[in-house]
């Protein structure tokens, strides 16, 4: 079993452990009946009606708010003020996870949905799961400040064997051909291992993190790469979500976020669980640390967690309107404790 370990600034060090078999053993010839056999077949599933419209909008109400807390002049109503200089800072034109955003009260009741719950119960067939500390993402269609390239890319490492974790994306506006949103190779997670079969080159993105922050579990792909799931029988889709709806897949699947064309604002937000028997005691001990000092982490709810106390940056300078809490602070329950890995079962 290969190792490697993240020295943080704080004099603490955390290790992540490259698995090399499953952690979970599924029956491919099992019939399940629902949603999961869609899953299984195709590593992806979309989830119809997980929470209300109502409920939906609650969710967008909140995160505009949120935006507007930091007093930069963004007007949801004005196309003008859609513009990283009226925004706080944010990764691909929308994916926010700074500023103690993770742990703002509207992610934590998100988390906590029943159905949102329920969902990763039945995927893990298990009751004692913990969750990431995950972001949301707004993104603002026909922004004119952004240069955006799609990105495709996994989120799991190719030293990692089987389905180690799984992603989820909670949807909270219409999202249809034009409305941007997640794209998903499906099939791609099957092929996982036959791809990384030989050495891989991680393609030379514009938006690659640097080499320093050690992201562990994420591989970029190239326009060869693509073709090449293509030319096995992958199908590259958009998917199109209607509010309340939740799509689920498989961290070896390729994917990428679209940018909106339309009119339409994206709404969604990322939440993923795993159950808690994956993590190490020492992972747990970092998800305590990152959960007491409101940081976020990676997609992956019981490895790869880097508590740290970085600051977003603008312009090349720490963002004046940094903040270390959320504007919000959740409402700590058990199940809330004992998502956030932080309280046994």
């Amino acid at each position: 079993m290969a190792t490697q370990t993240s020295t943080i600034e704080e004099g603490l060090t955390y290790g992540a452990q490259f698995e090399q078999k499953d952690l979970v053993d599924f029956d491919t010839s099992r019939t399940y009946g629902d949603w999961r056999d869609e899953f299984h077949r195709t590593g992806c599933v979309v989830i119809k009606n997980v929470i209300s419209k109502e409920r939906a909008q609650y969710y967008v109400d909140k995160q505009l708010q949120w935006l507007n807390n930091f007093e930069l002049g963004f007007d949801p109503k004005n196309p003008e003020t859609w513009t990283a200089d009226h925004l706080p800072v944010s990764f691909k034109g929308g994916m926010y996870s700074a500023y103690g955003s993770s742990h703002e009260k509207m992610m934590w009741e998100g988390r906590t949905e029943p159905a949102v719950v329920d969902i990763f119960e039945k995927l893990w067939e298990t009751k004692e799961l913990i969750c990431s500390f995950d972001g949301f993402n707004v993104s603002m269609p026909n922004r004119k400040d952004l240069n955006w390239s799609p990105w495709p890319h996994c989120d799991q490492n190719p030293n990692r064997k089987g389905m180690q974790a799984v992603q989820g994306l909670l949807n909270f506006a219409p999202s249809g051909p034009k409305d941007g949103g997640l794209v998903l190779m499906k099939g791609s997670a099957k092929l996982f291992d036959a791809f990384f079969s030989r050495e891989r080159e991680q393609d030379d993105h514009e938006d690659a993190p640097p080499p320093e922050l050690k992201f562990m579990d994420l591989f970029l792909f190239n326009k060869k790469d693509v073709q090449w799931f293509k030319d096995q029988g992958c199908e590259l889709v958009k998917i199109d979500m209607e509010p309340g709806d939740f799509v689920l897949w498989d961290s070896r699947t390729m994917h990428y976020a679209q940018l909106p064309e339309g009119d339409q604002i994206r709404h969604v937000q990322y939440i993923c669980m795993t159950p808690r028997r994956f993590a190490t005691e020492e992972a747990l001990v970092a998800k305590k640390e990152c959960f007491e000092k409101f940081i976020g982490t990676t997609h992956w709810p019981h490895c790869n967690i880097r508590p740290t106390s970085d600051k977003p940056m603008r312009n090349g300078e720490p963002c004046p309107k940094s903040r270390a809490e959320p504007f919000e602070k959740p409402i700590v329950t058990d199940q809330v404790l004992r998502l956030a890995g932080v309280k046994a079962y």
